[in-house]
């Protein structure tokens, strides 16, 4: 896996293109300062440090959004509020404007450059025609969602953190006048949503354990009841992986879960030794929220470390797993493990999605599911966590799955990188198909010793017990693009791509399904049969969760083209570049 160095890299500026040739440009910043051996920042030049937000037009939108508008997100045409749009991940809307008669017709009507070249992972968010975009690096910017005017940017001055997996970022989420921001380097800050000033910054030396520079943040944060939730990345360091929350006035601490079970708490058993005190457990997507039954569910990531578990024997709870926690208090409710001591980084990493189903007796249950790297859908009880279903595969399964690394490379499939990895997917109830993306690759996995690790050690390293390497000599990449119904487990239909696929869909009402593809197409299907009705290629990776929302009456979809983190060998000889800063907003033309 890469290992990225936030001090390595400079600041970029972010402009917008527009059709009608309007421009903004929000300037650009210094690196961060560099960083000593003990990861300690060396002092820095106040005189080249620049302002972190520009306002460039007033927002005079009504961008407030109170408690009660996120709760009824789900009847909301106009908006998207929440990163799964709505509290339960679904990622489905209620517009039917754009639908299977005119989706052909779909044409640009904006065109938006954001100037930071690297995946764009983001869901971007709509609040009353105000579009908000984080690009990689947590470049924050809001835009017209209509014309792509930039309204004000803000780019922070990152410090240092020792990142596992590349700068991406997922998302913002506003509330109360404000976005919230979860950051790189470990920082979550409160901005003005209308004019990108900062409000307040978490007290991050206070909050985050030792040490602070092997903890960062990459997903889209959420919001509830007051508090903003986030969980941390990186466990390819020696981290504890936690959910948190925090004061969304203040930015104060409030409660902490952590993802690996502690001697005295249910679970605790399942790891050996002191391995529990950095065992890995990452929390790299969005939380679903249950507000009638006051729960959290998320996904954790892979046990650490990777490959290699001798001094970690057991299951180790709670780590790749399907974990439900209480709103107010944080205390676990439940966990479903869907790899028992992981040893091929077969991190639970997708938003947990929420919604009804029947059980094994026929009975209509609320239930809970994700879309696991091992290839499969996880049905479980959403009140008890237990299992009612596992799906079919929906990726190729290869025949050392499930057994353990040796020293000796070996092909494994799925490969590290799933499965599913950490692409939103989607619910529609209209036709009670899950849709989610689907990567083929072969990785060559071998096991190495390591010693445990001593806590407070110096100089921080990376913690992984052997290689991964991608296989491109013997197996072509490819992916597929799956509608899997969740009353049965079985795959109603697939599509299957030439290249893997990330990035997220969307379901829509009029039974319309969109998603991206490495190759730069956009692509919409029909939700129940699977047939391709409409595709748009925009010229580099579409590896961003698209979405939908109405402006004056009209229905808007729009997605990033910024190329796909992970698919460096495979567009290395493509001829052309890996990475762009392309969001496109697309309407249907009259």
């Amino acid at each position: 896996m890469e290992k990225f160095n936030l001090a390595a890299f400079g600041r970029t500026a972010a402009c917008v293109l527009l059709f009608s040739g309007a421009v903004g440009w929000a300037g650009a910043q210094p690196a961060p300062a560099p960083v000593g051996s003990a990861g300690e920042a060396a002092p820095a030049r106040a005189a080249n440090k620049l302002p972190e937000s520009f306002s460039m037009h007033p927002v005079n939108a009504n961008v407030d959004v109170s408690e009660a508008q996120r709760l009824d997100a789900d009847s909301d045409l106009d908006n998207w509020l929440l990163n799964g749009r709505t509290y339960d991940n679904k990622r489905f809307s209620p517009l039917t404007q754009v639908n299977a008669a005119n989706v052909d017709k779909l044409k640009p009507a904006a065109l938006i450059q954001t100037g930071v070249q690297n995946s764009f992972e983001d869901t971007p968010i709509v609040v009353d025609g105000i579009l908000y975009v984080e690009t990689a690096f947590n470049h924050v910017m809001a835009y017209d969602a209509v014309t792509g005017l930039e309204l004000w940017s803000y780019i922070p001055n990152l410090e240092f953190s020792n990142l596992c997996c590349g700068p991406q970022a997922r998302g913002v989420v506003p509330g109360y006048g404000k976005l919230f921001v979860a950051q790189l380097d470990g920082y979550v800050v409160a901005l003005d949503a209308r004019t990108g000033k900062l409000l307040w910054k978490s007290d991050k030396a206070a909050i985050l354990p030792q040490p602070t520079q092997f903890y960062s943040f990459t997903m889209g944060p959420q919001l509830y009841n007051g508090l903003v939730i986030v969980g941390n990345a990186g466990a390819e360091w020696p981290t504890r992986g936690f959910v948190q929350a925090l004061n969304a006035e203040t930015g104060k601490f409030v409660w902490r879960f952590d993802t690996t079970a502690a001697p005295d708490q249910p679970g605790g058993d399942s790891w050996s030794g002191d391995s529990w005190k950095y065992g890995g457990g990452s929390v790299w997507d969005t939380p679903a929220v249950d507000p009638k039954n006051g729960l959290i569910l998320f996904a954790t990531g892979n046990a650490s470390p990777d490959l290699y578990g001798e001094f970690r024997k057991g299951d180790n709870a709670y780590t790749a797993s399907i974990v439900a926690i209480h709103a107010k208090t944080g205390k676990l409710a439940w966990w479903y493990q869907e790899v028992r001591h992981d040893l091929w980084d077969y991190d639970a990493s997708a938003p947990v999605v929420l919604f009804d189903t029947v059980d094994e007796k026929g009975h209509t249950v609320p239930a809970a599911a994700q879309a696991g790297k091992v290839g499969s859908l996880f049905i479980v009880n959403r009140l008890t966590g237990k299992l009612i279903r596992q799906s079919d595969p929906f990726v190729d399964i290869g025949p050392n799955f499930l057994k353990a690394p040796t020293e000796t490379p070996a092909p494994y499939l799925p490969g590290n990188r799933g499965g599913a990895t950490w692409s939103p997917p989607a619910f529609s109830p209209r036709t009670g198909l899950f849709y989610t993306m689907g990567i083929n690759e072969v990785h060559f996995l071998s096991a190495r010793p390591v010693q445990p690790y001593v806590l407070g050690s110096t100089p921080p390293r990376v913690f992984l017990g052997g290689s991964m390497a991608l296989d491109l000599k013997n197996y072509s990449p490819n992916g597929t693009f799956s509608a899997i119904n969740v009353a049965t487990g079985k795959i109603a239909w697939q599509y299957k791509a030439s290249l893997p696929m990330y990035g997220g869909a969307l379901a829509t009402a009029s039974d319309l399904v969109f998603t991206g593809e490495m190759d730069g197409n956009f692509d919409a299907f029909d939700a129940k049969t699977g047939k391709l009705l409409w595709q748009y290629n925009l010229g580099m990776g579409v590896c961003t969760p698209p979405i939908t929302y109405r402006v004056k009456g009209v229905q808007y979809v729009a997605v990033g083209a910024g190329g796909c983190h992970g698919a460096e060998e495979m567009m290395r000889d493509s001829g052309r570049p890996l990475f762009g800063d392309l969001l496109a907003i697309f309407a249907v033309a009259n």
